[in-house]
């Protein structure tokens, strides 16, 4: 049986999901199974995706009746993951070959630790722009400018997901799921560490203004504003949830020097 579940929402990814999960099946640490979720895509991503299953029997495809964002997709994909510990990636992302190998080494020799990230190395069609960095075990301050670890290249023991109720479903906390889930994960007084290497390759786009919306950053401030309290941070930390707005408002050179920097969380 395998030890790992790798949790995929896919949506109109066609262009890059063969690239992704080639990056798996790439992985210098084998046991594992893939469970991809079709979030109701409009191009040949669900194609790919059942072409990949028929080849590899580790790949099990799902798909919901219509879209309905990533934090119900994810929640479809962990029904089926029996396994002892889950893994996250996107259909447009890269792992890179010791990915595996080196999160779960961590977590089997750190069982105090419930999840288990790294920094990502993020590029675009112009090549790679930036590199994050670790920082060891998160503290409650680190939850206070931005989510303190990476979603994309975690990994985590099952039974804490399922057990703080995975992803909560909410449109105020679309593009924040990951952000809420490491609130909801922390004031169950379970630990997480970043790793110092990077292991994963994140397709982002360098010019940040071109996915700058209100919605996003509505939910960046909701998602703030109710985490602080779930984790017991002091009420003056509530002047940090308005952040995600001033951003939004920052004049276009100012919003992509610091998404360039990695501080526009």
């Amino acid at each position: 049986m395998a030890r790992i579940s790798v949790l995929m929402g896919i949506y109109n990814c066609a262009n890059t999901l063969q690239e992704a999960l080639d990056s798996l099946y790439a992985q210098t640490y084998q046991d594992f199974k893939i469970i991809l979720c079709d979030d109701g895509s409009k191009d040949d991503t669900l194609k790919i995706a059942e072409e990949n299953a028929k080849k590899h029997p580790n790949v099990i495809v799902i798909k919901n009746e219509r879209n309905m964002g990533l934090n119900y997709t994810l929640n479809h994909c962990l029904e089926y993951a029996d396994t002892e510990y889950i893994a996250r990636m996107d259909g447009d992302d890269i792992s890179l070959p010791s990915r595996f190998e080196k999160e779960i080494k961590f977590l089997d020799e750190h069982p105090e630790y419930a999840v288990v990230s790294a920094p990502m190395i993020y590029f675009d069609e112009q090549g790679e722009f930036r590199q994050g960095k670790g920082k060891g075990e998160v503290s409650k301050k680190d939850f206070v400018r931005g989510t303190p670890i990476c979603h994309a290249p975690c990994m985590a023991h099952t039974a804490v997901f399922k057990d703080v109720g995975g992803y909560t479903i909410d449109d105020k906390l679309l593009r924040v799921e990951d952000y809420h889930l490491w609130f909801k994960i922390f004031a169950a007084g379970h630990k997480l560490y970043m790793l110092n290497e990077c292991l994963y390759k994140m397709r982002d786009d360098r010019n940040a203004i071109a996915r700058r919306n209100w919605k996003g950053r509505r939910n960046g401030m909701h998602v703030k504003h109710i985490g602080y309290k779930m984790i017991g941070l002091p009420w003056y930390y509530q002047i940090f949830a308005i952040e995600p707005i001033l951003k939004y408002f920052a004049p276009k050179f100012v919003y992509n020097y610091f998404h360039r920097k990695g501080l526009n969380k």
